[in-house]
């Protein structure tokens, strides 16, 4: 955002009320060519923008009447700084139409905004296809036809309000009604569906905040003063145990067993896995290197001693672009079957990759067999190695720097529960006991019969 310019003779309603009445405004500079005028009349001011066009030639346009006799509502009645903003986006306007370009900000929709902010998410982050997503199926149905200028704060609530009360929508084929998932009024159900509701809205600031950085939109209060659900990402982060992961792996048949134990061995994200070749592999320093991560900066993952010869057997024979992880028969595993273990023969580098829709049902078929329930998405695989490293002693910038973390801000946030910890020692030691787990002398009356 700007920032706002003081100025003694303008900034109140008072000051301007000192100034004499003249036919010509009073200019201030606000930005390098843009001038904020004000006239004063008879019964009150207005203001005007000057946008200096070059050669000697001004641009001017009147912007609206000043707060001289009323409060400011922002859109009829401009105080001095509702006037300086309202300054720049004409002075950009006329800078557009200089340059060739003249959009209509009247017809500026948020489909529009949100094309443009998609764009440029393709081009500078790797998360565009989530965001497409979202905006595709939850802001465009209900936004995508409204101007951006005629948003206000209660349409958007409103909105909000109206998708954290949809129940989670369940795949459905193209052509087919919406489908949606049974919740049985579930607390945690709703707590998750508001955090779905925060991410999307996210997404809908980031395309609006573009656009007004463009100068394609008058303010952006609209959407600054509506706050995301509170305590809405407060959910209990699940963990696997040692004797559960061991479970877990042995109820995973073949190709799937390679991919579980490979998350455990790393802490890796399930796309990093899926993208790994031979050639990422080095066994002499006993790391992986993930080249494509979730920020853009790649990584080595060191390996201990039982995940060296984890990727030393998976890379045995194999071409150095050849996919170290790839669906086979376990992809294709029938719900309630018992797939025997398969063998790495026949996997070259045209192998299909893991993807999520592959993995999932037969990841819920191998909790069921090592009786995990509920069953984990396989993201639980990267907390349970997290929360293991962290529960014996690993320092957290270590492991921080293992998951591809920039700092231990997250690990604190998630982990740092689990970390031995001054504080929990030094309490256990001195905190007072009380006999709380002394047997009780109270004793039941015996229940008189009535006669």
């Amino acid at each position: 955002m700007a920032k706002t310019v003081r100025d003694t003779r303008l900034d109140t309603r008072a000051a301007r009320a000192r100034l004499t009445t003249c036919g010509k405004p009073y200019w201030r500079s606000i930005d390098p060519g843009t001038h904020l005028g004000y006239r004063k009349g008879k019964t009150g001011g207005k203001w005007l923008v000057r946008w200096y066009a070059g050669g000697g030639r001004y641009q001017e346009e009147m912007i609206g009447p000043a707060d001289d006799g009323a409060d400011p509502d922002g859109i009829g009645i401009l105080s001095f700084t509702q006037a300086q903003a309202q300054a720049r986006l004409r002075a950009a306007r006329f800078a557009q139409n200089a340059a060739g370009l003249t959009p209509d900000l009247e017809k500026y929709t948020v489909a529009d905004a949100l094309q443009a902010y998609l764009l440029w998410m393709e081009q500078h982050r790797k998360s565009a296809a989530d965001a497409r997503n979202r905006a595709e199926a939850f802001i465009l149905p209900a936004l995508g036809t409204l101007p951006i200028n005629r948003l206000t704060p209660a349409r958007i609530r409103a909105w909000l309000t109206t998708l954290a009360s949809q129940p989670p929508r369940v795949r459905t084929r193209p052509g087919q009604a919406q489908r949606y998932r049974e919740t049985d009024h579930d607390p945690d159900a709703a707590r998750k569906r508001k955090a779905t509701v925060n991410r999307i809205l996210t997404t809908l600031k980031a395309a609006l905040n573009l656009a007004w950085r463009e100068g394609l939109a008058t303010d952006d209060s609209a959407w600054r003063k509506v706050k995301p659900f509170p305590q809405a990402d407060a959910a209990r982060l699940r963990y696997l145990t040692v004797h559960e992961c061991q479970r877990l792996m042995n109820a995973s048949p073949g190709d799937l067993r390679d991919l579980v134990q490979a998350a455990l061995a790393t802490g890796c994200r399930h796309g990093e896995l899926a993208r790994l070749v031979t050639a990422d592999f080095n066994p002499t320093s006993g790391t992986v290197h993930i080249r494509q991560t979730k920020s853009g900066h790649g990584r080595h993952v060191v390996l201990t001693e039982e995940g060296i010869d984890l990727f030393n057997r998976l890379a045995i024979g194999r071409p150095a672009d050849a996919l170290l992880l790839s669906p086979g028969a376990a992809s294709n595993w029938p719900r309630g079957a018992n797939l025997p273990s398969d063998s790495n023969q026949n996997r070259g580098s045209n192998l299909p990759s893991w993807t999520h829709n592959r993995n999932q049902r037969p990841l819920r078929q191998a909790c069921q067999n090592a009786r995990i329930d509920p069953p984990i998405s396989f993201h639980v695989l990267r907390h349970s190695y997290a929360s293991l490293a962290v529960m014996a002693g690993m320092p957290l910038l270590v492991l921080a720097q293992n998951l591809g973390h920039r700092d231990t801000r997250m690990i604190e946030k998630h982990y740092g529960h689990l970390a031995p910890s001054y504080v929990a020692e030094a309490i256990r030691a001195s905190a007072p006991r009380f006999g709380l787990d002394a047997p009780s002398n109270v004793v039941a009356l015996p229940v008189a019969k009535v006669r």
